[in-house]
């Protein structure tokens, strides 16, 4: 491999000729070979030239920074944004925990994209921009990466992970209807209880997502605030006046959302609230799905030896040696989908502890940590939702069998012949293996029109 040799406040380093990165970005693949390569996320970077790109107008627009550069800036922040180079962004998230590599990744390699587009050559002319002083003017690793995280996780949030909630939880409300007639037996700690429809059931799922669907649209409002402007502790030293509310709008501008400056940005740079709130609210999800998907499962398990209450759609062969057998494995890979983003809320929630006085030193975690919540829970639903939750059925037969079996339709003789009685009834059905109406009529505490009337199980459903 050939090199280029270029410099900077600590000397030379010796940097593969084709790569569009700078001495920094080269020290930190050097000092940090830990897991993968290139695992920050590309939302990160791709937020960030974003930011970069606003914070280049917003310097232009107040003067600070002239017509030329800015538009050099402009046009490889675009690039980087198409995607056109995400292989020149090698760091990974176990770096300093300010994110500044990363942060000089982006202003390296925005500063040798201007330098190729004006048809200059890396290794013999001098460059327009600089990366600290044009690229970086106004701004801090500090108060940028915090920036970039926002930027990211309210998009992911806003046009994969909400839609993907949304489209889950309108097939749930429409199984609630598909299943309004279905009256089965209702099972507390696993035990036979009182009937409900397939429906009612279904309606509890729907309404757990509603709830966590509010929770994580809720947490918008804190994620919409923006930290940059706050440079190094939040005071904001080194920057214009104005530069963060011109820089926000024009975020907002470039996003399509409705970002604003952060109400204190002491706060914003040394602690990662609005992720924990956000994430906080993604685990509630996971949560929900996590018990959906396990009584789908639960429900659905047979076909002839289980519940068998639900036929769940048959996608693959279920196993390499009994023929024939179809596994729930939609549900499976859901439920490993929703342990992981619970983990994933531990290792967030710890992160934010991480607040060392003005700085949280744990950004690049956090980041990677809800972003990868996002894209798998929202990857996770869509697929739950196609392949299983959209083409469930109801086993009639199977409803039915188990429905008239359960001895706990005795409930409904409690407030006509009391507790006592009815519990003799169910106990004498249990011991005999006979039906509930053979003992009740036995024990001549009802006649058999009144035991038809009063054990009703559609009666019983509230419906």
């Amino acid at each position: 491999m050939k090199y280029r040799t270029e410099s900077d406040t600590l000397g030379k380093v010796e940097i593969p000729i084709d790569s569009l990165w700078g001495p920094q970005t080269q020290r930190s693949i050097n000092n940090f070979k830990i897991g993968k390569s290139g695992s920050m996320p590309i939302e990160i970077i791709h937020a960030y030239a974003i930011l970069k790109k606003a914070c280049a107008k917003s310097n232009f627009e107040l003067g600070v920074l002239n017509k030329n550069k800015m538009e050099l800036i402009d046009g490889a922040c675009n690039e980087i944004i198409d995607s056109k180079h995400d292989d020149q962004f090698p760091l990974v998230v176990w770096q300093t925990g300010s994110g500044t590599q990363t942060n000089m990744n982006l202003n390296e390699v925005i500063t040798n994209i201007s330098h190729v587009n004006e048809g200059k050559d890396l290794m013999k002319t001098k460059k327009t921009l600089k990366p600290n002083d044009d690229v970086n003017m106004s701004q801090s690793s500090n108060d940028t990466f915090p920036t970039a995280m926002h930027i990211a996780t309210y998009k992911l949030t806003k046009e994969k992970a909400i839609p993907a909630i949304e489209d889950f939880h309108k097939t749930l409300k429409n199984k609630v209807k598909q299943f309004k007639n279905e009256v089965k037996i209702g099972r507390t700690h696993l035990m036979d209880a009182t009937p409900l429809t397939l429906g009612q059931e279904f309606s509890g799922y729907a309404s757990q997502i509603d709830h966590g669907l509010k929770a994580l649209k809720n947490s918008l409002a804190h994620l919409s605030e923006l930290a940059i402007g706050g440079t190094a502790v939040g005071t904001g030293l080194n920057t214009p006046k104005n530069f963060d509310k011109m820089t926000v709008r024009n975020i907002s501008k470039y996003c399509n959302i409705k970002f604003k400056v952060a109400e204190n940005k002491f706060e914003a740079l040394a602690s990662n609230d609005a992720i924990i709130e956000t994430h906080s609210a993604l685990k509630q999800i996971a949560v929900s799905v996590y018990k959906i998907a396990n009584d789908i499962r639960l429900l659905g398990s047979g076909p002839r030896s289980g519940f068998s209450e639900l036929i769940l759609p048959s996608n693959e062969p279920g196993s390499s040696i009994m023929p024939g057998k179809i596994n729930p494995t939609q549900c499976e890979s859901i439920c490993m989908v929703c342990s992981q983003i619970i983990g994933n809320d531990y290792t967030i929630t710890f992160a934010g502890t991480q607040g060392h006085l003005e700085l949280n030193v744990y950004k690049p975690l956090m980041a990677s940590k809800i972003i990868e919540s996002l894209k798998l829970l929202s990857d996770g639903l869509n697929s739950f939702n196609k392949n299983c939750l959209t083409g469930l059925k109801a086993n009639k037969k199977k409803i039915n069998e188990h429905l008239n079996n359960s001895l706990m339709l005795v409930t409904a003789l409690n407030n006509k012949i009391g507790y006592y009685k009815a519990a003799e009834i169910a106990n004498n059905a249990f011991n005999n293996g006979t039906t509930l109406k053979e003992e009740a009529l036995k024990s001549k505490y009802l006649t058999e029109k009144e035991f038809d009337d009063w054990v009703d199980p559609k009666k019983m459903t509230g419906n």
